[in-house]
């Protein structure tokens, strides 16, 4: 499906060629940041736009010209990055004039960026850049060979300095490619460093699913017979992954990394299904980080044994990260977010224990756009 997703994109850009002439703008965003969409095709009976700035399920339909060319256009949207689809006679596909793509799991969108506060952080902008390599390590807690990718500042190659280290970890059907390719981190990481408002910090971003080697845009396609990696409550609520973090992650980065090696230059944070690893590594070894981020997941009741396993992880290791100078504990949600109530449970747990915590509740739900606001301000307040 998703080779045909892209055969398609291409045969349409070249249509547009063959038969236009001329090439289509699309997306064209103008000065109050309204943006049309356009597409050609002859052939289509009907064609929508679905965006990450509608609500879900939502389309909004495209006229035609007598030329062939579809279009609609948009109210002015907020500055920020958006992914999107065209949908020609029931079938997604990108938009074939749009170089700029992401993949979220097995979804494929189109993206855009439109300008201004409130985007720029997230923009390539005309500042000193990082590199971000791809690593491989062994993991002998998963039986795996494994693939990271790691992001060191700038000025990392030429220095003999030590960074801090952020743990980062990604959603339920993403992987080591997530927060890079939806998450823009090393491009946040970028901005922010030039800024002087976020420390130099190497940021590690590995794989979530303890079955997979690798992100599934590298992988030969599962058998029919085979489960996916990702995603439910068997798989998040898993210890597996976590141990590897402690056991496989940590100490390959501290071998192989000029790393600042204590908790008090080591920070995890994660979102979704990452948020509640990053409970579970953090609650369950209590003198390893001073720095803990969970965005959009709380302590959700329907995870079961895994949500009273980690309510008595609080109960018994809340005073030992207070007495051993734990620095910062992150909260973010978003008001829409179908995890909220489980985030106040959360909340509730930690005024028990008169725990104190930075709590950032923001419009909209479950999405990338307010995991990169969340991974800007968390990373804002590391380290210092």
């Amino acid at each position: 499906m998703l080779a045909g997703l892209f055969v398609l994109s291409i045969s349409q850009a070249q249509e547009i060629q063959r038969q236009r002439g001329s090439q289509v703008i699309s997306p064209e965003i103008a000065q109050n940041n309204s943006v049309t969409f356009r597409l050609y095709s002859e052939k289509a009976q009907s064609v929508v736009v679905n965006g990450s700035w509608m609500n879900r399920g939502a389309t909004l339909e495209m006229g035609k010209s007598a030329d062939g060319v579809w279009s609609a256009k948009t109210e002015p949207l907020k500055p920020s990055m958006y992914h999107y689809n065209f949908i020609i006679d029931g079938v997604s596909i990108l938009d074939p004039t749009n170089p700029q793509a992401m993949r979220d799991g097995k979804r494929y969108s189109s993206t855009l960026i439109i300008p201004g506060e409130g985007s720029e952080f997230v923009e390539v902008n005309d500042v000193p850049h990082g590199a971000l390599s791809k690593v491989w390590y062994n993991s002998p807690t998963l039986e795996l060979t494994r693939r990271m990718y790691v992001y060191t500042p700038p000025g990392y190659q030429d220095s003999k300095e030590k960074y801090p280290v952020l743990y980062l970890l990604h959603g339920g059907g993403g992987d080591e490619d997530a927060w890079t390719s939806l998450g823009r981190a090393n491009y946040i990481l970028d901005n922010l460093i030039a800024q002087g408002k976020a420390k130099p910090m190497i940021v590690v971003m590995t794989n979530g699913n303890p079955n997979q080697t690798v992100a599934i845009s590298d992988k030969k396609t599962e058998r029919a017979n085979e489960s996916p990696a990702g995603g439910g409550p068997i798989t998040m609520g898993s210890k597996a992954f976590p141990n590897s973090i402690v056991n496989d992650v940590i100490p390959y980065i501290e071998k192989n990394y000029r790393v600042l090696s204590d908790k008090e230059n080591r920070a995890l944070a994660g979102l979704s299904m990452g948020a509640l690893q990053t409970q579970i590594t953090g609650m369950n070894n209590p003198n390893l980080f001073n720095y803990l981020g969970v965005f959009s997941i709380g302590l959700q009741t329907e995870f079961g044994d895994t949500t009273t396993d980690l309510l008595k992880a609080y109960d018994t290791n809340m005073n030992v990260l207070k007495q051993n100078g734990f620095k910062l504990f992150y909260i973010g949600v978003g008001k829409e977010d179908f995890v909220y109530k489980g985030v106040e449970l959360l909340r509730e747990k930690l005024d028990e224990h008169n725990f104190e915590y930075i709590y950032n509740e923001t419009e909209g739900g479950h999405t990338w756009a307010n995991w990169r606001n969340y991974l800007s301000d968390f990373s804002q307040r590391l380290f210092k």
